[in-house]
């Protein structure tokens, strides 16, 4: 089963369209990076699945149904502007967020009391959140959002304000959920969270998608036939209808690093049959697109001669 589809949902403000016709498809028990620049349509999308708004066409299935209002009890969302009661403790606002989404208040203060342990803030209960740091406020506005073991989870950019240990520490604890059987859209500006994190992906820009699927087939759909080789400083000549030699750098006194294109069709164990009968390898590797490279091709509408050709000079 999907944990949820999306079809042709479109939105508008006014004059502004915000979605044109997104279809998406989120496998269940997956992270799924939600990716695009400011402005592309991301919160609309996000704001309609909590039911904070309402689409103006399409239609949107949650684990097999249609998107209804007794989904919010599934839903847990955290969403990038934060929204904790500043001048109430830290307990009773977990206690009342998680009552809110169904629990009673005997099992909110078992979850509670859970939470708390795992993340070393048992003296939190009776703090303030306007006496709490942005990491520490971040950590409690991530409990409530788990507290009532949602099957969807959506995070907006669930990293801004903390430090490297306690991204770490949520890290640990997204990947937890996940194997315990929640579905995770995950919306970043961050690439190197989406190469961590994510197995599915999608690209909305200017309201609409241009991307979609899992990591290795969007990566394989963008691969250039570039390689990488370090080998001894000594000249080889390669065929030029074959191959190009599209950059170079020493290593050392010794050692040259070597980006060669591959014409279309030529392997990458083709290649290296060459190069070790005309000099000494030491390393030969593909040179595959990163995230960030094919986000930000993407986002300025090079297209894939483009990319292929700022992996080359990367």
């Amino acid at each position: 089963m999907e944990a949820l589809i999306a079809k042709n949902v479109t939105k508008r403000y006014a004059n502004h369209l915000a979605l044109d016709q997104v279809s998406l498809t989120i496998p269940e028990k997956s992270i799924y990076g939600l990716l695009g620049p400011n402005g592309a349509g991301k919160t609309t999308f996000i704001r309609i699945i909590n039911q904070i708004i309402n689409s103006d066409g399409g239609e949107i299935h949650v684990f097999g149904e249609p998107l209804a209002e007794k989904h919010v009890g599934i839903i847990g969302y955290l969403p990038e502007e934060r929204g904790l009661y500043k001048k109430l403790k830290v307990g009773e606002q977990l206690l009342y967020l998680a009552q809110l989404k169904g629990l009673s208040r005997k099992d909110a203060l078992e979850k509670i009391k859970f939470w708390f342990e795992k993340f070393e803030i048992k003296d939190w209960w009776n703090k303030k959140v306007e006496d709490l740091s942005k990491g520490m406020a971040q950590k409690v506005q991530f409990i409530s959002t788990v507290l009532h073991e949602p099957r969807l989870i959506i995070l907006d950019e669930p990293f801004s304000g903390f430090d490297p240990v306690n991204a770490q520490l949520i890290t640990e604890n997204i990947l937890e959920l996940r194997e315990k059987g929640s579905t995770i859209i995950f919306s970043t500006h961050r690439m190197e969270t989406v190469e961590s994190l994510c197995d599915q992906i999608a690209l909305i820009n200017k309201s609409k998608k241009i991307l979609e699927g899992s990591k290795k087939e969007v990566k394989e759909q963008f691969r250039s036939n570039t390689f990488v080789v370090e080998h001894n400083n000594n000249f080889f000549q390669l065929d030029t209808g074959r191959y190009e030699i599209v950059g170079q750098k020493p290593i050392s006194d010794s050692h040259l690093e070597t980006t060669i294109r591959a014409a279309n069709g030529i392997k990458g164990n083709q290649l290296i049959r060459e190069l070790v009968d005309v000099t000494e390898v030491h390393r030969f590797e593909e040179k595959l697109p990163t995230m960030a490279d094919i986000f930000i091709s993407l986002v300025k509408g090079e297209g894939d001669e483009a990319l292929k050709k700022h992996l080359q000079e990367v």
